[in-house]
């Protein structure tokens, strides 16, 4: 078991060390850190600085009312010196000496060869500014000492020199300043580090949820949402997933629906061909059955061809493979183009296909594609037109900075309900307007894949236009695609 444990806690040791939440506290951390240790410093410095001076100006005044005493009592001769109670410390420590470099008093808890060594090798390594300069000491107890050196006039002006020093920090406030700094920071540094995980938390706590919502949502369950309330940036990365994952939804959707009906699609042509085969196979037939029969799997082959070839074309636009070069060019040509290619196929339908006002409208485009969105609408056309009077008319025109074509029938119409589904990919308004059942097909006539609309909407897209429908049950259907002139 304690392996397994071992196992467990190490991977969630390393799983919070890489965590941002790990990151972000030891940043806050580090950064606290240094600003508390730069403060700490600069606190104990200016304090210790201050202290010192105190000191200092302490040790001059107390030595200043020694000397007055010494000098007292060197110039009545007496030797006795009355040092005032209170003037001098148990710690304090002072020597005497002569002209000659001879000791004549000392006191303190320091031997008077000592001071005088120490103040030695200070005047040695340190100049002296003034007179009263200290010389700072270091017992080997870690207290700090200062020493000052006042000469001192006796009988006759002669000069006496007076050692005298004393601890700079007798009651260690400094040393207990130190411990407060340190201690302070560390209590800080703690409290910081445990408030700094909590905030973050509960600040990465919205992406816990984001990344368990990702971990649960599957190709088959992409209908959860996070509906977060908050406005700050997490709550707008949420509605951004929530976003991604309505798009996603809607493509998959759009997926399986179009892999649905390319399969249907394609099962018609296959089962006409596979009957069709079955039954010229199965006994000896005429030439003109197997005439009708190779007719019938030559049109369901040239459908299949046309399928896959706009399944093809579909499949390179959604993917951005399709080059599409632009050079100015007018619609007009394009429409008249258009007009000859599928006039006899417009005469093979009983349909009078005509090009009514074609002025001169310049646009940036490619040809081939142009040509093949106009082909596309007017195949419609042509295909569904019915009744006496069967006409299909194509003409340009241009309306404040746009330029527009307009391919019109006299077909029997579309229900408003069908019109915002007529570009979906298989989307079949009626049987009146799906594809027959092949046995008696037109190998001329054109396919009815399904997909043509959506093709012209891609074009007109990629050519920065925009294709409107507008249809009246009984009188006819008019596409208009609108492109601007500049882009």
């Amino acid at each position: 078991m304690k392996p397994v444990k071992f196992t467990v806690f190490r991977e969630r040791f390393g799983v919070l060390l890489h965590s941002i939440r790990f990151r972000l506290v030891l940043w806050f951390t580090a950064i606290l850190a240094v600003i508390l240790f730069a403060f700490s410093a600069f606190l104990f410095y200016t304090q210790s600085r201050s202290l010192q001076e105190e000191a200092i100006h302490e040790l001059d005044r107390r030595v200043t009312g020694l000397s007055e005493n010494v000098q007292s009592a060197l110039r009545q001769g007496s030797g006795q010196f009355s040092i005032p109670t209170g003037l001098l410390r148990d710690t304090d420590a002072f020597v005497l000496l002569s002209p000659a470099g001879e000791i004549i008093a000392n006191q303190g808890p320091i031997t008077a060869q000592q001071i005088i060594q120490v103040v030695s090798a200070g005047l040695q390594s340190t100049p002296r500014t003034t007179e009263s300069s200290a010389i700072y000491w270091t017992s080997p107890n870690s207290q700090s000492y200062a020493f000052v050196i006042i000469p001192v006039q006796g009988q006759l002006g002669i000069n006496f020199l007076l050692i005298f020093g004393g601890i700079l920090d007798p009651n260690a406030v400094v040393r207990r300043f130190l411990l407060t700094l340190a201690g302070g920071s560390l209590l800080t540094l703690a409290i910081a580090l445990a408030g700094g995980f909590w905030l973050a938390d509960r600040a990465m706590r919205p992406v816990k949820t984001i990344t368990q919502a990702a971990r649960t949502i599957g190709e088959t369950d992409l209908s959860r949402r996070l509906n977060m309330k908050s406005k700050d940036e997490l709550g707008e990365l949420a509605n951004t997933f929530d976003a991604m994952l309505a798009r996603l939804q809607a493509a998959f959707e759009r997926q399986r629906q179009f892999v649905a009906d390319a399969s249907h699609e394609l099962r018609t042509p296959l089962t006409i061909v596979n009957l069709e085969t079955s039954r010229a196979i199965a006994a000896r037939r005429s030439p003109q059955e197997y005439q009708h029969a190779l007719n019938i799997i030559h049109s369901e082959n040239n459908f299949m061809t046309s399928l896959v070839n706009d399944l093809l074309m579909l499949a390179r636009m959604d993917a951005g493979q399709t080059a599409v070069e632009k050079i100015p060019l007018d619609l007009s040509d394009v429409v008249v183009e258009t007009v000859e290619r599928l006039t006899p196929l417009a005469t093979r339908n009983g349909v009078t296909l005509e090009a009514g006002s074609l002025p001169e409208t310049i646009i940036p485009g490619d040809q081939q594609y142009l040509l093949q969105m106009l082909s596309n609408l007017v195949e419609n056309a042509i295909k569904y037109t019915t009744g006496e009077n069967r006409r299909v008319g194509v003409e340009t025109g241009t309306a404040g900075g746009s330029v527009w074509v307009r391919v019109s029938d006299t077909g029997p119409g579309i229900a408003p309900e069908h019109l915002p589904h007529l570009f979906d990919r298989f989307y079949r308004v009626d049987k009146a307007r799906s594809r027959d059942d092949g046995t008696e097909s037109d190998p001329q006539a054109p396919s009815g894949s399904g997909l043509g609309l959506s093709i012209v909407q891609w074009i007109a897209q990629v050519h920065g236009g925009q294709v409107h429908v507008e249809s009246t049950l009984g009188v006819g259907t008019t596409f208009e695609v609108m492109f601007a002139t500049h882009q």
